[in-house]
């Protein structure tokens, strides 16, 4: 165990690096375009506080989740140190291969003393409910901003569909899944029990922080224009949809690129915005959610290193 020790810290230390060198990157472009934009901005503060707890918010949701769908299994983490686990796992998403996210959720849970499955578990289960509901809240909430975007006859709804229907069902999929997989392999998969309230959590919790962040991004845009972009649904279902495409692009660290296009051609095709108000927005709000995904998980990386952190969590 004592051999391994150094090469944890070497693997940490370069994860950490990795971290900064592609967040520090994407924030010195992003203040650039600010910077020369910087004149049309009559930036109403109190708004952007108003928005940037409304995204706090939906991640305080996010954390009580996860740490929700771990008791399912039967395990047991404190509220402070799940927050610290998901603020420095959520700086994964800053690396190419959005795995590194739920890879290190695992790892630190782990570490924590949760069990392995659960740790590992519960982090896979909250990202794909948190992936597909996100979807099913652009439907909801933007009906019409689909057909704008998504082609006449695309797949996507019933892929959609069937998606959500096998994660809502997987409390009764994974133990065939793992019997197949055994017989396949000729080595033993133990899938632990994963009650049916895990996944509804995870979904009802994922509901709310689409929700929250969406009308964040609904009062940064009119702190920053001076007026709304829409009403508040049409802000959930462009800031969701532009996020959720992000996030599956798995070359793009946090989403970028993929996230801004999106996001510009929603706000303009649906007519929230003119072309000038949705370049000011879009590069505005991918430095203010920057910040407040790095900024968080930083701090937390800097005020209590992995190493003087306890083995394990109280049952």
């Amino acid at each position: 165990m004592t051999e391994r020790r150094p090469l944890r810290a070497l693997l940490q230390a370069a994860f950490v690096a990795a971290v900064v060198w592609f967040g520090g990157a994407m924030v010195a472009r992003q203040w650039g375009e600010v910077s020369a934009l910087r004149a049309s901005l009559r930036t109403d503060w109190a708004g952007v506080l108003a928005a940037s707890l409304a995204v706090l918010a939906s991640y305080a949701v996010l954390i009580a989740t996860w740490r929700g769908t771990v008791r399912a299994w039967g395990e047991r983490l404190p509220a402070g140190e799940a927050a610290r686990i998901w603020f420095i796992s959520n700086l994964g998403r800053y690396v190419p291969g959005k795995v590194w996210q739920i890879g290190a959720m695992g790892v630190m849970a782990k570490q924590a003393g949760v069990a392995p499955e659960a740790a590992v578990g519960s982090a896979l289960v909250v990202s794909l409910v948190h992936l597909l509901v996100g979807f099913a809240v652009v439907a909801v909430a933007g009906g019409s901003l689909l057909r704008h975007y998504v082609p006449a006859g695309s797949p996507l709804p019933a892929v959609l569909a069937a998606l959500s229907a096998g994660v809502l069902a997987a409390p009764w999929l994974l133990p065939w899944v793992a019997r197949t997989a055994s017989r396949l392999t000729g080595r033993t998969f133990a899938v632990p029990a994963l009650p049916p309230r895990a996944i509804w959590l995870a979904a009802a919790g994922s509901a709310v922080a689409w929700l929250l962040q969406g009308l964040g991004f609904h009062l940064l845009g009119a702190a920053v224009l001076g007026h709304a972009t829409g009403d508040a649904a049409s802000s959930v279902a462009v800031y969701t949809l532009s996020y959720q495409l992000g996030f599956v692009a798995l070359f793009a660290p946090g989403g970028i690129g993929v996230r801004e296009g999106t996001l510009h051609a929603l706000l303009v095709t649906a007519g929230l915005a003119t072309a000038p108000e949705a370049t000011l927005l879009v590069v505005v709000s991918r430095l203010w959610l920057t910040v407040l995904e790095i900024l968080p998980g930083g701090a937390l990386l800097l005020a209590a290193p992995a190493g003087s952190r306890p083995a394990s969590a109280p049952r």
